[in-house]
């Protein structure tokens, strides 16, 4: 079996949803929510954005969980992980807790419309289109990631996902 390199095991760019940086939280959802990945005959869900800025340089991802997160209502963030618990284990009237939800997606509503910039995390890694597949898992464990972008003469061309690379690592020992 021939030596596999991020090139040949990544979702070119144009295949894989990105977003300028000014688009909203609201928009980020609306685009997971349309995107679906098909790649060598395998179909799934994307679990991140990757996002640029004006002149299509690299700027961030932002994941589902930075998204659900940055919508939760601000009351939580304030608390401890305990006491956040504790905050939804509790018997409530049916009509109250209506009332409650109300509030609570409208304050979602009103969170959907921070720019994406502002929940995203900076990229970590990248690698280049020829590195070594071993070079990924290295890396990708090191950085604990699931995504790393692939780059070639400067430019982002796509990235390499843990999926991808455990389904080559699959191919190697089975």
């Amino acid at each position: 079996m021939a030596s596999k390199r991020s090139g040949d095991i990544m979702i070119p760019l144009d295949k894989y949803p990105h977003i300028p940086h000014w688009f909203t939280l609201r928009q980020g959802v609306a685009e997971l929510e349309k995107s679906t990945i098909e790649f060598r005959g395998r179909s799934s869900l994307p679990r991140a954005l990757l996002v640029f800025d004006e002149k299509y340089r690299l700027m961030g991802v932002v994941r589902r969980r930075d998204i659900l997160g940055a919508l939760e209502p601000n009351f939580l963030h304030d608390l401890h992980v305990a006491d956040q618990r504790r905050a939804f284990d509790v018997e409530v009237d049916p009509d109250l807790a209506e009332v409650s939800s109300g509030k609570i997606t409208s304050a979602m509503k009103e969170h959907s419309k921070k720019p994406i910039s502002e929940v995203m995390i900076p990229i970590k890694a990248t690698v280049n289109h020829d590195d070594h597949l071993f070079k990924v898992i290295h890396i990708m464990i090191r950085d604990d990631l699931n995504l790393i972008p692939v780059i070639n003469d400067g430019k982002v061309v796509g990235v390499v996902r843990s999926v991808d690379v455990f389904h080559e690592v699959a191919n190697i020992l089975l």
